[in-house]
């Protein structure tokens, strides 16, 4: 898919991965970008990196009248970018059900359900891309993050689904599996993270070039390593309490 003259949407676009995804596609040329997020009023730098091209979308991605509304508001759109996340701290059997419930809202619920309310917006206007932000512990478990596993390891397994169902509406599925990022989500794990606008550039450069499944900075090394010797990978995440 060509980003050049496209019109996207990206959730949590607040900070981060999503205000870093908002910045590249300017860059890269398309007519307007939704910048969407939880409370409008976090959204102000964002904003300022373009007024004229950056529409301000209120969206928590965990509420039905919400992503109705926007996908009202924003009726054309072609690239959606699923990027709002949650993350709870604590092992298997120590993260509350709270914890839990909210990690699979947003990351898996909220994936599935801002998707399936974009996605005849996205085919009515010609076809499109849905990309998902994912990661390497979809299928390589950090303990310390259970539920965060859990939930990105569901919305994999959801997105192969969307994937086989939307590609014939001409929407292509891209799964994106970065390793750390360096972002507030992730602020006081000692661990490399790469740059965000590293993983955003890999991610969009995969998309224009027709990847269905992209291992943007550091995260390909890791997946050639895993495919070559998965428990050897496993033992070394598993480190990560």
């Amino acid at each position: 898919m060509e980003v050049n003259n496209a019109v996207a949407l990206v959730t949590g676009a607040n900070r981060g991965v999503g205000q870093t995804y908002v910045a590249a596609l300017l860059e890269r040329g398309v007519r307007k970008v939704y910048a969407a997020a939880r409370a409008v009023e976090n959204l102000s730098e964002t904003i300022a990196l373009d007024p004229a091209r950056i529409v301000p979308v209120q969206l928590d991605v965990t509420s039905q009248k919400q992503i109705a509304a926007a996908a009202t508001a924003a009726s054309d759109v072609t690239l959606l970018i699923n990027n709002a996340g949650s993350l709870t701290f604590g092992g298997a059997l120590d993260i509350d059900e709270h914890g839990l419930g909210r990690d699979m809202a947003v990351n898996n619920d909220g994936l599935r359900e801002v998707t399936r309310a974009f996605a005849p917006v996205i085919e009515a206007n010609g076809g499109g891309a849905v990309v998902n932000m994912l990661t390497l512990l979809s299928f390589v478990s950090a303990p310390g993050f259970s539920g965060y596993n859990a939930s990105k390891a569901a919305a994999w397994s959801m997105s192969m689904s969307l994937r086989a169902y939307l590609r014939p509406k001409g929407i292509a599925v891209v799964n994106a599996f970065p390793a750390g990022i360096d972002t507030d989500m992730l602020a006081g794990v000692d661990a490399p993270k790469d740059a965000p606008s590293d993983v955003v550039r890999d991610v969009l450069d995969g998309v224009v070039a027709g990847h269905e499944d992209i291992y943007p900075a550091s995260a390909a090394e890791v997946f050639s390593a895993w495919r070559a010797d998965q428990k050897a990978v496993e033992e070394m995440f598993a480190t990560m309490m």
